[in-house]
């Protein structure tokens, strides 16, 4: 694994260009602070350079919420989202940090979906973004890269991607959960009855709950 030092990139950095998407972003951003250690730490774990855009966000974020929270893109981790994209991904998709994984998750939404990096785990489009639908219970390619996810999160109209699936006032009740939570619905999303937003029960619990549990239901199924 290379050095902290060896990954920080002070000529080509690639956060200012993030700031200028973040600058010109058409959804509400929330740039969340950082720990500088707990930065490098994350860094040195995902081992990837400053220079790209998600190097960039790990270091120099501890995060970043999209619409109140609705999709929470991983940093360095903070109070409002407590997991680094390295720690989230220990366990689930490597077991050591320096493995090479088949998989990387970089954000997931407020539903319980993820937004997955594919390492060649998930099909032969390496490099590109999927999204495991928590109505589904698939991995849905979306053939969008990394930077492309994120002018999607910044600039996409996210009413029409989750159309059906965003309830009367979910901004108000969204922006009141923490990062690490997301919402349980009965019925089921993935169920025909689970289908009208609106009438379904739904509660806020842990988001490593609710993963772990998709995971189940999609073993299942």
């Amino acid at each position: 694994m290379r050095k902290v030092e060896e990954l920080i990139n002070e000529t080509d950095p690639g956060w200012p260009v993030v700031q200028e998407w973040i600058a010109t972003a058409a959804n509400k951003v929330e740039i969340l602070a950082l720990d500088p250690e707990k930065a490098k730490d994350a860094l040195y774990k995902t081992q990837v350079s400053t220079r790209s855009p998600m190097g960039a966000i790990i270091y120099m974020t501890g995060g970043i919420l999209i619409e109140d929270g609705w999709i929470r893109i991983l940093g360095s981790g903070s109070p409002k989202l407590n997991r680094s994209l390295p720690d989230w991904n220990k366990g689930k998709a490597f077991d050591n940090f320096g493995d090479a994984p088949e998989f990387l998750i970089v954000a997931d939404d407020i539903l319980g979906g993820s937004f997955v990096l594919n390492g060649g785990g998930l099909g032969e489009d390496v490099g590109k973004i999927y999204y495991f639908a928590p109505d589904t219970l698939s991995y849905e390619a979306l053939d969008l890269s990394y930077s492309e996810f994120l002018a999607f999160c910044f600039g996409n109209d996210l009413d029409s991607f989750y159309r059906g699936f965003r309830w009367k006032d979910w901004r108000t009740e969204v922006s009141n959960a923490s990062g690490d939570q997301a919402f349980s619905f009965v019925p089921f999303l993935w169920t025909t009855e689970g289908k009208d937003i609106e009438t379904n029960s739904r509660k806020l619990i842990s988001v490593e709950e609710l993963y772990q549990l998709n995971l189940s239901f999609r073993e299942q199924l």
